[in-house]
């Protein structure tokens, strides 16, 4: 059965059904104190993250859930390798956004409003280590995350590796880079790589970007908060592409 518009299923049935009908499933919550092993196969199989939780959690969803609670996603996703070649058959110069484990909703959702709003073509963001994309994300997003495409891939270096390979400039944004924003050209086709909150953007993406830049700044403070970031250089890509 399903409870909350819909949003969570509960039950190991219904979950397993949901997974082979092919419905997209965030993210799907197992008892932790029990063993699910048909589940969990399905979820890796279809490259759905797992959570186990405290029983008591599960029971918030009613008493039937049978140690196993999943949410529906409430946004449809794209396959980035459909939406790359779309995207320059329709003469578009694209511009991706890649989120590296942003996990605050908040952030998430302020990120992918500016996204729309100043033209950006997709978010590109990993199956874990991910904000949920729930009921707060869309209502933080002012519902862009309804009218942009939606990314979610496996691994972000291999995305990463990609778009460039399909001709796209890949530049990461941390405090730490040593290329102004200002310094880069901007008007071909680009993928903007922002880090977790905490740590910034992992080293593995780091080595194999074509810029690290950071944004100049004026006061004393030493960083800016990652969905202010984003849209100063969203901003900065279209102040190029229209002088």
């Amino acid at each position: 059965m399903t409870k909350k518009g819909n949003w969570v299923i509960i039950g190991r049935h219904t979950v397993l059904e949901a997974l082979d009908d092919g419905q997209t499933i965030d993210k799907v919550l197992l008892d932790r104190l029990a063993s699910f092993p048909d589940v969990v196969e399905k979820c890796k199989k279809h490259e759905v993250p797992i959570q186990k939780v405290p029983r008591e959690k599960l029971d918030k969803f009613g008493t039937n859930h049978q140690g196993v609670a999943a949410f529906r996603s409430q946004v449809e996703y794209t396959d980035l390798e459909d939406l790359v070649p779309h995207l320059f058959e329709t003469g578009s110069v694209p511009v991706l956004m890649i989120l590296d484990r942003v996990t605050d909703v908040g952030n998430f959702g302020s990120i992918t409003r500016s996204a729309e709003v100043l033209g950006a073509d997709g978010i590109v963001f990993p199956v874990r280590e991910s904000a949920q994309i729930n009921a707060d994300a869309v209502k933080r997003s002012a519902g862009a995350l309804l009218r942009i495409p939606l990314c979610r891939v496996r691994d972000l270096v291999t995305a990463a590796r990609f778009l460039k390979d399909s001709g796209f400039t890949v530049i990461a944004a941390d405090e730490k880079g040593r290329t102004p924003l200002g310094d880069v050209d901007l008007k071909q086709p680009v993928a903007i790589i922002m880090g977790s909150e905490g740590e910034g953007v992992a080293p593995e993406l780091l080595r194999l970007v074509d810029h690290i830049i950071f944004i100049p700044q004026a006061g004393q403070l030493d960083s800016l908060n990652v969905s202010v970031a984003a849209g100063i250089i969203l901003y900065e890509i279209q102040r190029q592409r229209e002088s």
